[in-house]
This record gives C-alpha cells, sequence and structure tokens, in this order.
C-alpha cells in the first residue's frame, strides 16, 4: 500500500497538466487508454484463508463485470490460466496476450460466464499460460485448483 500511494499520487498531480493548457495550445489530445473494468478493490484482511474472505470485491463490482459487454470486442486469443496471486485485489488477467494495461474480458467456454478484467501484461511468449485473479476466477465458474482455459477479448 505504501508503494502505490506515491505512484497514485504522481498520476493525480499529472493529470491535472491538461488542464493548464491556454486557449492557443492547439495540440490535439490523445485517446484516452481504456478504463480499468473494475475500480479497485482493496487487499484482503490478514489471515483471510477462505476464497470469500480473499475476494474483496464488491457485489455492485461482480455485477458490472458479469454484464455483457457494452460495445464490441476484439478477440486476442485463448490462454490456459492458472489461480494468480489470491491476495492480489481485484478482477485481472495476467497474460503475454497483452503488451501493455487494457481493459479486457475473460470468458470460460465451458460454462460460458465472462468477466470484465483489467488485462495486464505477462512477460513470455503468446503460447505460454497466464494468470487470472481469484474473483475473476470465481465469476467464469472456473475450478480454483484446476487450469482452466478461457478466452480473451479486449474493448474495441
Amino acid at each position: 500500500m505504501r508503494q502505490f500511494l506515491p505512484l497514485a499520487l504522481v498520476g493525480l498531480a499529472l493529470s491535472g497538466c491538461t488542464l493548464m493548457q491556454g486557449p492557443g495550445d492547439a495540440t490535439p489530445a490523445a485517446p484516452a487508454p481504456a478504463a480499468p473494468a473494475v475500480e479497485a478493490a482493496p487487499p484482503p484482511p490478514a489471515g483471510a484463508r477462505s476464497a470469500e474472505a480473499l475476494d474483496t470485491t464488491t457485489p455492485e463490482q461482480r455485477a458490472a463485470a458479469s454484464a455483457p459487454a457494452a460495445g464490441p470486442e476484439r478477440a486476442l486469443g485463448t490462454t490456459v490460466a492458472s489461480l494468480g496471486s489470491a491476495t492480489e485485489p481485484g478482477l485481472w488477467l495476467k497474460t503475454p496476450l497483452v503488451k501493455e494495461e487494457q481493459a479486457g474480458r475473460v470468458t470460460n467456454p465451458a460454462t460460458g460466464k465472462s468477466a470484465a478484467v483489467t488485462l495486464r501484461p505477462l512477460p513470455g511468449p503468446a503460447s505460454a499460460g497466464s494468470q487470472l485473479s481469484l474473483p475473476a476466477m470465481r465469476l467464469i465458474g472456473a475450478d480454483l485448483t484446476a487450469l482452466t482455459e478461457v478466452e480473451v477479448s479486449r474493448a474495441g
């Protein structure tokens, strides 16, 4: 948490820079990167041992992540996902299918369930496996102790 606070403050400070442009500044604004699928969830409490205790996403966040995609999506491929760090909060997929963080979706073809997630780069060849967050695994109906094949797509 201590590492996140300075980074957040720097990001907040830099976000106000575009507000300082005057009327003569005709530099076109760069397109905004896709927002993370779900707001950040707090870390689990110390000593949490069950999936319920480790999953700190709110019911509202889970409902939003489970909702159908609002716009078009582009398929990135299929990957085999294992459970990522259960103590790392939020809905995310670490995968070699992306080179930068972006909004996306994972679908479990076995259950037909999908979840909006933040796609995070994971070094390695595209054929390497991926790591899926505990809350995302639960939303798509994946066995937490198994390797699950998932379809990965990104917004747009």
